[in-house]
């Protein structure tokens, strides 16, 4: 196949193709990662009482190693759909949404916060839209994480059969998710804009280079996760409870701050930061080094 020419903006095919890889390749290495995030996040109990090896293994706690392993892939298929159309939406998406801005609001933007910071503006903005928008894949989202931390609310049932018995209840967390998404993108996309333009100098992001876009994809996702770490476990508890079990994100806001203490809501925050670096290889620099290659064949 040879290179098509370039009209200086990236096809929506070559968009999909580029996210939808780097999606595919960070499912394989950190769904174990994002297992032991989330059970240390659900974990209501001391560490020191039940145990770091109980609480992230849970009934392979005394198996072989390799079984342990194993373990921690549970919802892989659910994790494959959300992970694959989540990275296709974010990555693909936020340079839909920053053309829109920049067609309709340019001037507003760069007359209120001047052209380069109106440019890292539009950057934040466009994630934040993005991450809102992210609520309609929820339902996927939610099985994932009921798959990884409270599997028994299946109860041997298969996803077409739980979509059409649960219906709307998919969704629950729906508001919670929302707030978490919109200023996570926002500090996501505007941390790394900024990090670009005025630590790296890079002008034109879209001409990054993989190591420049490799740090920048560091300072925003380190941002990214720190802002949306307490709105996050929120969500987690919600979404981990059966399904006929209805909790309000209030209670669990009371009954964690009582129980736990204000430093649960960052609870499940270190493994998620350590993983950073590298996640976001597979994920974000990934992505915006093989879109403009895949953009120049479709």
């Amino acid at each position: 196949m040879s290179p098509v020419p370039s009209n200086g903006k990236d096809s929506a095919t070559a968009r999909i193709l580029g996210s939808g890889t780097s999606g595919i390749a960070e499912l394989f290495i950190f769904h174990p990662v994002d297992t032991v995030a989330k059970r240390l996040m659900s974990n209501k109990t001391s560490v020191a009482t039940t145990g770091l090896n109980n609480i992230l293994f849970r009934d392979a706690a005394a198996a072989s190693f390799g079984r342990k392993f194993l373990s921690l892939f549970p919802g892989l298929g659910y994790a494959a759909g959300y992970k694959v159309a989540q990275r296709v939406y974010k990555f693909g998406g936020q340079p839909w949404f920053n053309d829109l801005i920049n067609k309709h609001y340019k001037t507003q933007f760069t007359n209120t916060f001047g052209e380069r910071k109106g440019k890292l503006m539009m950057q934040a903005a466009a994630g934040s839209l993005t991450g809102i928008g992210e609520v309609v894949l929820l339902p996927l989202d939610v099985l994932k994480i009921k798959r990884q931390v409270n599997p028994e609310a299946f109860r041997g049932r298969g996803v077409i059969r739980i979509f059409a018995e649960e219906g709307t209840a998919l969704y629950r967390g729906w508001g919670w998710t929302m707030a978490r998404n919109a200023p996570g993108s926002f500090a996501l996309f505007g941390a790394s804009a900024f990090t670009k333009d005025y630590v790296l100098g890079v002008q034109d992001y879209s001409k990054a280079t993989w190591g420049q876009n490799f740090v920048a994809s560091i300072a925003g996702a380190v941002a990214s996760i720190t802002v949306a770490a307490p709105l996050d476990v929120v969500k987690t508890r919600i979404q981990n409870a059966n399904f006929e079990k209805k909790v309000s994100g209030v209670t669990v806001v009371k009954d964690l701050i009582k129980n736990e203490g204000m430093g649960a809501f960052f609870k499940g925050l270190t493994p998620k930061i350590l993983v950073v670096g590298p996640k976001l290889v597979f994920s974000y620099t990934l992505a915006q080094s093989l879109i403009p290659l895949f953009a120049q064949y479709v």
